[in-house]
């Protein structure tokens, strides 16, 4: 469908009972399309009271979606991932539009995103329980899981169908009802993907979906009901510890998948055709726009030479433009804030002391544009290799022996993801033992799969979405005694 019939084609009203609602006031907010600096389509702005609405909804729907049978939830996530697949050029330009990314990155997203309904079709009819003697003798312990209760997910804007279908499939599956409120900046996605659940059978009042450009605004009021019993975020550490506090009166269930800072380090003895192919879809996955991103790139000395030569070179094919253009390759940044914090960064590493070896001014114009950048001799005061760059910049730095390269990927206080890259399976065991994060890829540069636990340690949060684990964060554990 073309880009402009297939925009007009979402409901701008809020998504609350299985039905588009206006937001009470009225009012609404522009949605900009990040290739322009323009704004394209205005959506419903929630308010507080509509915020209400739409917990009423997710309780009063909670009771018979628990009880709908796991065979009908599952079959109801199958159908949802097929008509995502059979929409997913749609799908793929809609994120492309109001998210500025590459059309390819878009529909790599769709297909990654509808895994997770497939994924948790599957799990729903796995939840399991236990049944067994007492050691003493005197009865029967039964344990079942049960659902968690009704859900509040708030979602990001740099992958508006996966952060979404990652919390939505899980909750699902486990029978739990759902509030999405996504990013003020990418509601489109959300918005269609609420239809097409409708389309499939989803049940009133199961899945509701709240756009704002207000978040804290429309979550407090949801955050304080007694009947929530889950929150679950991913977004920046600074908005989760913000989250956690406000959950902590509810006593709620959390899962915070938060900000990273992930290291790539390449040995000595690595393959390093390899390494760079596994830099460049580390890093440019997205546009850089991704927290599991290679924010940081530490190369054996003895190699460094010639990884950033081949890297700069692949570097350099990344082509900048409008993301629905079929040649572009890399697409705008979200908008013009985060286009001034990636300069920001840019320059402080270059005043400190480091090489721009390609790319490192935005073009002007119109747009939120910035170009595939590499920076060499980085110094270790850089805020770059400290903060979270969210931009399609990779800072190079040295180290000399293995302890080197370790200490170096655990200097930060955040731990999501990191990538090693090595011939020796001893060293590869080795080292992902030692470094502090929830998540290794050895010799890959892509490690996100619905069907792995996703989730970060220390500021990068705690839960996991995805895997066998990913249900269990929307079950609780019921114990009953039997004589």
């Amino acid at each position: 469908m073309e880009i402009n019939a297939l925009i007009k084609s979402i409901s701008p009203k809020l998504w609350i009972g299985g039905r588009p609602v206006d937001a009470e006031n009225g009012a609404t907010f522009d949605v900009v399309d990040p290739a322009t600096g323009t704004p394209f389509a205005k959506v419903a702005d929630a308010s507080p009271a509509d915020a209400k609405k739409a917990i009423d909804a997710a309780a009063s729907a909670q009771k018979s979606w628990a009880k709908t049978p796991a065979r009908e939830r599952a079959e109801l996530l199958r159908a949802a991932f097929e008509k995502i697949t059979e929409r997913a050029d749609d799908v793929a330009a809609i994120m492309t539009k109001e998210m500025g990314k590459a059309l390819a990155e878009s529909k790599a997203e769709v297909k990654y995103g509808a895994e997770f309904f497939r994924w948790f079709a599957e799990e729903a009819v796995r939840i399991e329980g236990r049944f067994t003697p007492a050691p003493a003798g005197n009865g029967r312990i039964l344990v079942t899981k049960v659902p968690v209760g009704p859900v509040l997910a708030i979602t990001p804007w740099n992958f508006p169908l996966a952060m979404g279908t990652r919390k939505i499939g899980p909750a699902l599956a486990a029978g739990c009802t759902i509030i999405v409120k996504p990013a003020g900046e990418t509601p489109l996605t959300m918005l269609f993907l609420a239809q097409l659940l409708a389309e499939v059978g989803l049940p009133d009042g199961v899945l509701s979906v709240i756009t704002s450009s207000k978040s804290s605004a429309v979550s407090a009021p949801i955050l304080e009901d007694p009947r929530l019993r889950k929150l679950t975020f991913t977004g920046s550490t600074e908005v989760g510890r913000k989250l956690v506090e406000q959950s902590a009166g509810g006593l709620l269930r959390t899962s915070m998948e938060l900000g990273g800072n992930a290291p790539f380090v390449v040995f000595d003895d690595a393959d390093i055709d390899a390494a760079v192919d596994g830099a460049m879809l580390a890093k440019m996955r997205n546009g850089g726009e991704a927290c599991t991103a290679a924010n940081r790139l530490h190369v054996a000395n003895s190699v460094r030479e010639e990884f950033t030569t081949k890297f700069v070179a692949k570097m350099k094919e990344m082509t900048l433009g409008a993301g629905l253009d079929p040649d572009t390759k890399l697409g705008p940044l979200i908008n013009a804030d985060q286009l001034s914090k990636v300069q920001e960064l840019v320059d402080d590493a270059v005043e400190a002391g480091a090489t721009v070896a390609l790319g490192g001014k935005a073009p002007g114009g119109d747009g939120y544009f910035y170009p595939a950048t590499v920076l060499t001799d980085v110094p270790a005061n850089a805020r770059i290799l400290k903060e979270e760059v969210f931009g399609p910049v990779a800072p190079i730095v040295g180290f000399d022996t293995e302890e080197e390269g370790i200490d170096a990927a655990n200097d930060t206080e955040f731990g999501l993801a990191s990538y090693i890259y090595t011939r020796g399976l001893d060293r590869a065991l080795r080292v992902a033992d030692a470094i502090d994060s929830g998540m290794v890829g050895v010799n890959r540069g892509v490690i996100s799969d619905a069907a792995a636990p996703f989730g970060g340690v220390k500021d990068s949060g705690f839960g996991r979405e995805g895997g066998s684990e990913g249900i269990e964060e929307y079950l609780e554990t019921k114990y009953i005694a039997l004589t």
